[in-house]
This record gives structure tokens, sequence and C-alpha cells, in this order.
């Protein structure tokens, strides 16, 4: 715009240097959310959840090769290593809860069912979480984990 003074002219962002930030921004955000569900399981017990899939109808309740995932692949994911062998394994993880959990209680994650004189009562989660967690390892897929990253420095060793 040439009839705009400089400092009204809308400049160009340099956003290379952001990138690898965001990148590690996200990877931190879902591999910690992974492996926290997975510790939580393991924690608790994993014949608690067996119970609880079981409760729900979910076939194989007690493959716990599931919470094994979510506690390699979310330190994985934090780290940046491995990140396009752990993606199908990860986001078949969030199908299947997606699909014989969430699914049943709606599309939002926060379900508020009642109020309380000590705070809000929340129902089970609906499936966006789920969403999320697949679009955002989707997107750690196709731009790949960045250069804060064990598969960025092991590519960069040959």
């Amino acid at each position: 715009m040439p009839g705009l003074p400089a400092t009204l002219r809308p400049s160009r962002i340099d956003l290379s240097r952001a990138k690898p930030v965001a990148l590690l921004l996200l990877r931190l955000a879902i591999g910690f959310g992974f492996l926290a569900h997975g510790y939580a399981k393991l924690h608790r017990g994993p014949d608690k959840f067996a119970a609880l899939l079981t409760f729900l109808g979910v076939p194989f309740p007690h493959f716990t090769t599931k919470t094994a995932v979510e506690i390699a692949g979310g330190i994985a994911l934090m780290l940046g290593a491995f990140v396009l062998s752990l993606s199908i394994p990860l986001i078949i993880l969030h199908l299947v809860a997606l699909s014989t959990i969430h699914i049943h209680y709606g599309y939002s994650s926060v379900n508020t069912v009642g109020l309380t004189p000590q705070g809000p009562v929340f129902g089970p989660p609906g499936f966006e979480i789920s969403l999320l967690y697949i679009a955002g390892i989707i997107v750690l897929t196709v731009l790949g984990p960045g250069a804060l990253s064990v598969d960025e420095k092991l590519r960069r060793r040959g």
C-alpha cells in the first residue's frame, strides 16, 4: 500500500523461527496428555481400567497394551522421537475411544450435568478431545516433529 506511512503498512512476518517452537509445544501438549492418561490407568491398576471397559462393552478389555502405548508414546512424542511410527497406533487408540466410549456422549468434551454448592458436576466426556488429539497427531505427522526433536537430530546425523 504505497500511500500509507511505513508504520501502517502490513509487514511480512517471518514465521520460520516460530515453527520449531510451535511444533514443540504441540508435541509437549499431546505427549503429556497421553502420558498422563496412561499413568492414571497404570496407577489405578490395569484391572480397574479393564472393569470400566467391560462395563462399557468395549471388546478385549484386558488388552492393557493401550496403557503401555499411551505412556511410551507420550514420552516419545514429548521428545520428538519416532513420531511417524507412533502416529498410527496413537490415532487408532483415539479412534477406538471415540467409537466405543465417547461417541455416546455427544461432541463436547465438557458436559456439565448439574451444579452443587461445591461447584459444577461434569458428566462423561464426548468425542471432541479425541478429534483434537487425532488432528494434532496428523499435523505432527505431516509437518514432522520439528527442529527441536530427537527425530531431527537423528536425521541430521545421517
